[in-house]
């Protein structure tokens, strides 16, 4: 059966999908998703075809919560929280919602997201097209019952000038702050203009309090805290790194999430390499690896984080995990691979951590260091 689905996918499926434009495509599959879910059984069918069975030496936990499995759903596929219950059947250890924004906006012109099959890679300038913040927490006050954690990831509207971003952010805690699991701040996308230079200067530090003090107040209002993860850019230089770093760790967030798409075209061989936006998939990985690594050596492993890009394959992953990840997302593999992905990572990262004498991968986090 699991074959079988994996052929069905890479000889039905994906033909038909990538002979459709790419936008068009992401709605008729998370649509679908989300209505297939939403049926009687119909998450029970989801998770025979392509559920991963939890098992001792892959479950995490981390940050309050339990995580079946050490693999998520990066956002930007799921912006407004359609196909949470879909998401949830098909194999997936958590997964982010987002990015969400206070007010819905539609995003940039259309066309805005580009397939490099050669290069195994995407390019999207969304621009945070999303319905806003009520919409989704509307959604999400829906599901009583969730098998992972749902993060939600925020950013700033387009129109808000950067000194007045930080009452976006916390517009979006205030709204969401139920309905989340745990939340991400998004200062990374390079398709909202200015977005990364909060990532700098005194900006960050300025940000992250405020968003420290709406997290804390909510807190209090909720009687349950919950984990704030700030997601970074790949395109920096050492020293902003240690930078980034240093201001993120003093802030008292709970993690950080390396990293986001990025700028760099080098290697691409696809014609849509001229396309602007931000870069997703193969070409990322061992950049996005590098900086995991850069973090967990920073920071002594004590900063928890998550390894986003370019994960393919069980070896990519475990790369990160290595390198000081302890939880890893995908999303363009997912598109190219299709779902049986799950399955691959999750039995490949057994037979690794097998191979390498581990009994849990908590203890292959951060093997490359020591």
């Amino acid at each position: 059966m699991r074959g079988s689905n994996d052929v069905l996918y890479r000889q039905i499926g994906k033909p038909i999908f990538f002979k459709m434009d790419p936008e068009k495509a992401h709605h008729l599959v998370i649509g679908g998703l989300g209505r297939t879910a939403g049926l009687p059984g119909g998450e029970t069918v989801l998770r025979s075809m392509y559920g991963v069975k939890e098992t001792p030496d892959l479950a995490v936990d981390l940050f309050g919560m339990h995580f079946p499995t050490p693999v998520g759903l990066a956002a930007g596929l799921d912006k407004n929280a359609q196909a949470v219950k879909g998401f949830s059947s098909i194999g997936f250890g958590f997964m982010e919602v987002g990015t969400v924004t206070p007010k819905g906006q539609p995003g940039n012109e259309q066309p805005r997201l580009f397939r490099l099959p050669p290069d195994e890679a995407l390019i999207n300038r969304m621009g945070f097209n999303n319905e806003g913040a009520e919409a989704m927490a509307r959604r999400l006050s829906a599901f009583k019952r969730r098998p992972i954690p749902i993060a939600v990831n925020i950013g700033k509207n387009k129109t808000t000038p950067n000194e007045e971003a930080n009452a976006d952010y916390e517009a979006c805690i205030r709204t969401l702050y139920p309905y989340g699991d745990f939340f991400v701040v998004n200062i990374s996308s390079p398709n909202t203009p200015d977005l990364r230079s909060l990532q700098h200067g005194s900006e960050l530090a300025s940000l992250l309090q405020a968003v420290m003090a709406e997290m804390e107040r909510q807190a209090e209002k909720h009687g349950q805290s919950k984990a704030v993860l700030v997601k970074i850019a790949p395109d920096v230089s050492d020293e902003e790194l240690e930078f980034m770093v240093n201001t993120i760790s003093a802030s008292g967030v709970s993690g950080i999430i390396a990293t986001n798409t990025t700028l760099s075209r080098e290697g691409l061989t696809h014609g849509h390499a001229k396309e602007t936006g931000g870069l997703s998939g193969k070409p990322l990985r061992d950049r996005s690896t590098d900086i995991v690594a850069r973090i967990y050596k920073q920071t002594g492993g004590s900063l928890p984080i998550i390894g986003s890009g370019g994960i393919f394959t069980a070896e990519d992953a475990y790369r990160k995990i290595r390198a000081g990840a302890s939880l890893v997302e995908i999303y363009t593999s997912l598109i190219y691979e299709g779902p049986e992905v799950n399955r691959k990572l999750h039995s490949g990262l057994r037979e690794l951590l097998r191979r390498d004498g581990y009994s849990h991968i908590s203890e292959a986090v951060g093997a490359d260091h020591r």
